[in-house]
């Protein structure tokens, strides 16, 4: 497992690597993410208050993680694909000192990430968050993620290693 303490605003936390096939536990998933795939590159959004980022967000009312990444892919991406889990990011906040019982988010949750095989393309119209994507090779994803980590790196090796969902490279 590859581990990381960051700084998320004014609190640290831990960030650890979970590769798994099964999901944790419904209520302490935080939100979905991805990377999302086209002939052998990588999709990057570039986000109105972030930059350039991967798709993910928090999960709606009844919705599950899988549908919730997809959903985001579509609005921040303008994709749609095939999608494998890849496992978890475990966002561990006992080492924060502004976590208590009120904060939004338990003290172990888990970010759920995803690999997706796009295999539609819409018209990018930059109506929610986004305001363009651009597909790169993977190898480039640092000179464009500012807040790439050993973690996320790890989740996207994980990501190469697993291959097209579909089995081949559209």
């Amino acid at each position: 497992m590859i581990s990381i303490q960051v700084t998320w605003g004014d609190s640290f936390v831990q960030l650890t690597w979970d590769k798994q096939s099964q999901l944790p536990p419904r209520n302490l998933i935080t939100s979905a993410h991805g990377y999302c795939f086209y002939q052998d590159k990588l999709m990057l959004i570039n986000l109105k208050d972030r930059g350039w980022d991967f798709p993910g967000g928090h999960i709606e009312l009844n919705e599950t993680p899988e549908l919730c990444f997809q959903r985001e892919a579509m609005e921040e991406g303008y994709v749609e694909g095939d999608c494998r889990l890849l496992g978890s990011i475990v966002v561990d906040h006992h080492e924060n000192p502004n976590w208590n019982e009120e904060s939004p988010y338990p003290k172990i949750g888990y970010q759920v990430f995803y690999r997706m095989d796009i295999t539609k393309f819409h018209s990018f119209r930059g109506e929610y968050e986004s305001m363009e994507r651009i597909f790169i090779k993977p190898a480039e994803i640092s000179n464009y993620y500012g807040g790439w980590n050993k973690v996320y790196q790890a989740v996207l090796e994980d990501c190469l290693e697993l291959g097209s969902v579909c089995g081949d490279n559209r």
